[in-house]
């Protein structure tokens, strides 16, 4: 027997889960039922899914374009930070969750609902997160999980329940991935993908060529960042969903920013995910270019001591959380004087940084050079090499002992 639900706000993206979802909510819970839907650069025709949302059931289908609000509020901050979460996962879905669930409550508040719901499934990320926010956010909304509570046991179900319910759906038998887009990636799970020994299908691919069908010829770009964010490429302004979907252009047509990797997800469970993600890629090289000349010693090695945790808090769901927010305000301070312009050579899956300047910058040639000796006297070096090696010698003194 469900509890009592007046309304409910759907996080609805009109692919096979939620399209299931909104017509077993309404068959369930016997209630109003609200499609909101979030563009986030995914590509797909939000007249459609609003459409196929009204057709479906929703009382009401909201779509919310939030390009420059998810680059700007979101991938930026993360990016200012470096996040990659276990060496390879830049963080794309994890990025874009907290973004849907907090519109999704400020759309249940407006329309007074008393319940959201979203279409992750019970063993992965995607479920903290959304829950994490939502509970961060207005905690006195009921949460409605459907895949935790209903019979069907995997996609080929829902299939199945879509057909007897006239739901069109992307998804076949054939090619049953689960993917999740938007302006900074696209993930690829489930299906053939879970064999870690089977090679991705080229064409699985959307957002870039291989490396083998990429241009012979390089491509060189300058990336202009300001205070950490990139605000111009060759020297014309954009503003931050322009700019990254110029640069995953051009990513994608030089193969840029695939991904295949097995990763732990927060429920204790490892999985596999395939990722495209070619301009995040590309920024992310251009960015530590940048740091490189502009950010002090200790103060990069305190924050990339950071950029673990501040990741692993992204990926499992903490976005709003003090935390976070307290290590985010770090990072940005240390992003201060991170002013200035980088050049990369993109060639066939690579990303090769060839030039960096900026008026912040800390290197100098007349300091680094092995030619001049007026500013630096190397005989200075003995007495610094011998403080720091003391305790290595009274070490060994003991040891001969």
């Amino acid at each position: 027997m469900k509890g009592k639900v007046d309304k409910i706000v759907l996080a609805y993206s009109g692919g096979l889960d939620t399209s299931v979802i909104l017509a077993w909510l309404k068959e369930t819970y016997h209630c109003p039922v609200i499609a909101y839907a979030a563009d986030l650069g995914q590509g797909d025709d939000m007249d459609q899914v609003k459409e196929k949302a009204l057709e479906t059931g929703a009382e009401e289908a909201i779509v919310e374009d939030l390009k420059e609000i998810f680059v700007k509020d979101y991938v930026w901050p993360a990016f200012r930070a470096n996040a990659v979460y276990e060496s390879g996962y830049l963080l794309g879905t994890s990025l874009a969750r907290p973004l849907i669930a907090m519109r999704q409550v400020a759309c249940a508040e407006t329309h007074g609902a008393d319940a959201v719901s979203h279409g992750a499934t019970g063993k992965g990320n995607d479920q903290v997160r959304f829950e994490m926010s939502y509970i961060a956010l207005n905690p006195d909304l009921k949460i409605i999980a459907p895949w935790r509570e209903w019979d069907f046991k995997g996609r080929e179900d829902l299939m199945d329940y879509a057909r007897s319910q006239n739901i069109p759906v992307p998804t076949t038998k054939s090619k049953p991935y689960s993917t999740d887009g938007n302006l900074l990636h696209i993930s690829f799970e489930a299906g053939v993908l879970e064999d870690t020994w089977v090679e991705p299908p080229e064409d699985m691919f959307v957002m870039s060529v291989s490396p083998e069908e990429a241009p012979d010829q390089p491509t060189e770009v300058e990336v202009t960042f300001e205070q950490g964010n990139p605000v111009a490429v060759d020297g014309k302004e954009m503003s931050p969903a322009r700019l990254l979907a110029h640069m995953n252009t051009l990513g994608g047509s030089n193969g840029i920013g695939r991904v295949d990797i097995v990763e732990n997800r927060y429920v204790g469970m490892k999985s596999r995910g395939v990722y495209e993600t070619p301009g995040g890629t590309i920024l992310r090289v251009a960015h530590q270019a940048m740091e490189s000349i502009t950010m002090d010693r200790e103060v990069m090695h305190i924050r990339d001591g950071l950029i673990p945790r501040y990741a692993e808090m992204v990926y499992y769901g903490y976005w709003f959380s003090p935390e976070r927010e307290m290590i985010q305000n770090l990072m940005d301070e240390a992003q201060e004087n991170v002013t200035g312009v980088v050049r990369l050579k993109l060639y066939k899956g690579n990303c090769t940084v060839t030039g960096r300047k900026s008026e912040y910058s800390l290197y100098h040639a007349d300091l680094a050079t092995f030619e001049e000796e007026d500013v630096y006297d190397q005989r200075d070096a003995e007495g610094f090499i011998r403080l720091n090696a003391l305790r290595l010698k009274v070490n060994r003194l003991l040891k001969k002992s």
